[in-house]
């Protein structure tokens, strides 16, 4: 007879309490461990666990399998994007978690990026049927960093919008939702195209003064450096 998979999770920070929900909903049988808990707790929750998650930080990943699942024979899985090891497979979820939970349909949308000699998603995460794709781990670290260029960097830049113009414009932030929100569609619609601005037309005066607007503003430094980078991609395209 075929064992029924029991998840342990590992780890109560942002990412577990949203793996947790996620299996909550679909019913798929876990047990939970964290490390203000008994090291007795944890020996007694493995003997029931099929797979284990680790999803604490990538630095503490592979001292935790050496110390506390050298004995384990069933799956041991992490979600870093960048960890690269032979203790554990990697499944990176492509997705941002915030401090609310989600809904089924969202969680069953996430894309996993698999470890190219992992078996296969379905023996790794029994239950699930999220699409996913293979990557060859010796490009994990330069995807990672795109992931957070792309997500982290970007989220810093609206944030720093969403607070100019709340406190130096006295103007409600909302008011940039609009703008987000189509910026957005066009980056998913037409991403050759959905940069704009000065720096595409080619408006030194107006690059100048925004330069000259951010004087003793940390963002200055991000302004110039985009611009070196963008000037760059252009001698190289």
């Amino acid at each position: 007879m075929r064992q029924v998979p029991h998840y342990l999770i590992i780890g109560n920070g942002r990412v577990a309490t949203h793996i947790k929900q996620y299996f909550s909903l679909l019913s798929l049988s876990y047990s939970t461990w964290h490390r203000s808990e008994s090291y007795s707790l944890l020996n007694e929750v493995l003997t029931r666990a099929t797979h284990v998650l680790l999803l604490i930080s990538d630095r503490a990943i592979e001292t935790f399998i050496d110390e506390h699942l050298h004995a384990f024979r069933g799956k041991r899985i992490h979600f870093s994007g960048a960890l690269v090891t032979d203790k554990a497979y990697g499944l990176h979820p492509l997705m941002t978690f915030s401090d609310q939970l989600y809904n089924l349909e969202k969680y069953q949308s996430i894309p996993f990026v698999i470890d190219h000699d992992a078996p296969s998603f379905e023996t790794l995460l029994p239950g699930l049927s999220n699409q996913h794709a293979r990557l060859d781990k010796s490009l994990k670290e330069k995807y990672h960093a795109m992931c957070v260029l792309s997500g982290n960097f970007s989220c810093l830049l609206w944030q720093k919008f969403f607070n100019a113009l709340e406190n130096e414009f006295t103007l409600p932030a909302s008011l940039s939702h609009y703008y987000l929100k189509q910026q957005t569609e066009n980056l998913m619609m037409t991403p050759e195209t959905a940069f704009t601005g000065p720096l595409v037309r080619g408006d030194q005066v107006t690059i100048e003064k925004n330069i000259a607007a951010l004087e003793n503003d940390a963002f200055q430094a991000v302004y110039k450096s985009f611009l070196t980078c963008y000037e760059k991609m252009k001698r190289e395209s």
